[in-house]
């Protein structure tokens, strides 16, 4: 599919709107693990094809946690939030799978977002939601026990997956929750002589969804 099916408010475009953005947008395909985004760089507005990535902030001490994830027609703003007058934000992002992205110059989409009402609405949407996921993040991280953090985090992941045999590392987990390893290592531990996951070498299944779920909502 072409761009302009992707783009969420292209139909609102004036042509000559469409063409400015389809000449300064070009697509890029990424291995899993490429760092796309690093820090407060203005790389481009970033539009989802396909696969997937990760957005995620770095502690001083180079611990790491999971802000958000994006998906198929997902369009990350803080990619380049130069644009935006007063708003630096220290984010990274890395592809989570191979991942085919449009790149949208960020001159472009300012000038856009200045000359087009549906593109400004677009981009104030965009920023609400990530505002409400920020706001969540800082509610699990307050309030809620890690092993309730953990279970809610194999659940979403056996979602995206669309499998309960997940192929992931317990340093993976760590760096999604914004913790230690070892932490981690534990509340596993812990879940499996629940009887709820069962742990091998580089993955896990989820043997009891229904109690795993009932430990995350708890």
């Amino acid at each position: 599919m072409e761009f302009s099916a992707y783009f969420p408010v292209w139909s609102k475009l004036t042509p000559q709107q469409q063409t400015l953005l389809r000449e300064n947008t070009v697509l890029r395909k990424v291995s899993k693990g490429t760092p796309i985004h690093s820090s407060t760089d203005c790389t481009g507005l970033v539009l989802v094809r396909d696969g997937q990535l990760r957005a995620h902030i770095l502690s001083e001490g180079g611990r790491e946690i999971t802000m958000y994830r994006l998906f198929p027609r997902d369009l990350c703003l803080f990619s380049a939030a130069c644009i935006m007058n007063s708003l630096q934000f220290d984010i990274h992002i890395t592809a989570e799978k191979d991942t085919e992205f449009w790149l949208i110059h960020p001159d472009t989409f300012k000038h856009l977002m200045e000359e087009s009402a549906p593109v400004a609405n677009l981009t104030s949407e965009i920023m609400g939601s990530r505002f409400s996921e920020a706001m969540w993040l800082i509610e699990q991280i307050l309030w809620k026990s890690l092993d309730k953090r953990v279970a809610a985090f194999l659940l979403e992941e056996s979602v995206i997956e669309e499998s309960d045999n997940l192929q992931i590392t317990h340093e993976t987990i760590a760096n999604h929750l914004g913790t230690h390893r070892e932490v981690v290592t534990r509340m596993l531990r812990y879940l499996q002589n629940e009887g709820t996951v069962k742990l091998s070498r580089g993955s896990i299944a989820i043997t009891d969804t229904r109690k795993l779920r009932t430990l995350s909502e708890t």
